[in-house]
């Protein structure tokens, strides 16, 4: 298989601004950061747990004063009763694809996704319309450190 035609130009760029934008100097929001401000993005989309409220609010103010429009959205947009789309449970509904909704009516450009559940996440990044990118996973046992695992102690 030749798997240079499995790109597309749009591909292409994206390749070439994150090869651009490199720096080990930088951490994953610097990084983050250069990509937009390179890729010309001006609307960016938080999509967080709400376990994770406090730290998509210090990102939102990091990327605001970096100069971005940025919307957020927790999961519990809606407040959806979980019984209504999975029988037999109950308290309030995650709703990753009403959060991919939402950020697509505001027109962001870019997504962050911030300790989404395994498949929440899933869900968003095919329901979502901008590109995403994912800041923090969720990982109870190991205090979303999911690295760690794999490091001998």
């Amino acid at each position: 298989m030749d798997y240079k035609t499995l790109y597309s130009t749009a591909d292409k760029e994206v390749l070439k601004l994150s090869e651009d934008i490199k720096d080990r100097s930088k951490d994953r929001v610097e990084e983050i950061i250069a990509y937009a401000k390179a890729a010309g993005i001006k609307h960016i989309g938080i999509a967080n747990c709400i376990s994770f409220q406090k730290i998509a609010n210090q990102l939102e103010n990091t990327l605001s004063e970096q100069g971005f429009s940025v919307s957020t959205t927790n999961c519990k947009l809606g407040k959806v009763p979980l019984n209504e789309l999975v029988p037999n449970h109950s308290g309030t509904a995650c709703n990753p694809a009403g959060q991919a909704a939402y950020l697509a009516q505001q027109k962001t450009e870019l997504n962050i996704v911030i300790g989404l559940c395994v498949g929440h996440d899933i869900i968003f990044n095919q329901k979502s319309e901008a590109p995403v990118t994912t800041l923090i996973v969720k990982d109870r046992k190991l205090k979303h450190k999911t690295i760690e695992r794999f490091i001998p102690s």
